[in-house]
């Protein structure tokens, strides 16, 4: 009889590159591939840790000098919205919404182009095309399923999130929409509405990214009651913004080493790092 052992996933780390959010900073991820039988039970278990998917890949910051990117969920028990975060909801229940497998069609990536041109012109995405953008879609070795939500007058798609099921919660990988409806505010009501689909099928959380205070791109997030962020190890609440602003500083990260030999893995071996 031949027993085929489990293999540890192996840890690698990007080179610097600026970052996106902080002016004046360098950027470097944590990562590992996301493939093969337990590529779920990984996705669960290092999203519990702060890390996100991307296609095939389960990336975290580990920047060298910074620690202000922290993975962000809504724990959906403690969250009750705002008056504004109310109104947004009035305004867009009329939209349908519709779950599909993961699959990319013309009328998603004509959205998500004119969302880019409108918002992150000068992003790291702007150049993609239309097979990257199936990549992004379609490539997913775990549970998955695109959310698109249509104007119910004209059918026209107004927002989509591509967003993964995981053990715990509900995962926004990621979400674009209509830039010409800014008074809709569907970036808010595309959250809002995911903490109905955990309530709807039972999941405690709602994972939304990195928030990363002092960023102006970011920092929307702090505005969602029962807000957790990983930092320390550990999930905190979010009860003071700004005591998160000291993480910016440069010795507030641990070497990358010691982050990778605090990952706990589910029914896999040790930890091997690949610089």
């Amino acid at each position: 009889m031949r027993h085929t052992l489990p293999i540890a996933p192996q840890f690698y780390v990007t080179a610097p590159q600026p970052c996106p959010y902080l002016p004046g900073r360098m950027e470097r991820k944590l990562f590992t591939a996301l493939q093969g039988e337990g590529a779920q039970r990984l996705n669960d278990g290092l999203s519990k840790q702060g890390f996100r998917r991307s296609q095939n890949v389960l990336y975290r910051p580990s920047c060298a000098d910074c620690a202000a990117c922290l993975s962000a969920r809504i724990d959906v028990a403690d969250f009750s919205p705002s008056r504004t975060q109310r109104r947004v909801a009035r305004r867009n229940a009329g939209l349908e919404r519709q779950v599909a497998s993961p699959w990319a069609t013309e009328e998603q990536y004509a959205l998500f182009r004119r969302y880019l041109e409108s918002r992150h012109a000068s992003g790291g995405m702007a150049d993609m095309d239309t097979f990257e953008f199936a990549a992004m879609i379609e490539e997913t070795p775990i549970r998955t399923r695109v959310v698109e939500y249509l104007d119910p007058e004209t059918g026209a798609l107004v927002a989509t999130s591509l967003t993964d099921i995981l053990d715990d919660g509900v995962s926004m990988v990621y979400s674009f929409f209509e830039p010409d409806l800014p008074k809709a505010s569907l970036g808010t009501y595309l959250i809002l509405d995911h903490v109905e689909i955990a309530r709807e099928i039972g999941l405690p959380y709602v994972y939304l990214g990195y928030w990363v205070p002092g960023s102006d791109k970011m920092g929307y997030k702090a505005a969602f009651a029962g807000l957790d962020v990983y930092a320390g190890g550990r999930w905190q609440r979010v009860h003071d913004p700004d005591a998160f602003r000291s993480r910016a500083h440069p010795l507030v990260n641990d070497p990358i080493a010691e982050q990778v030999a605090n990952i706990s893995l589910p029914d896999t071996g040790p930890v091997r790092r690949r610089g």
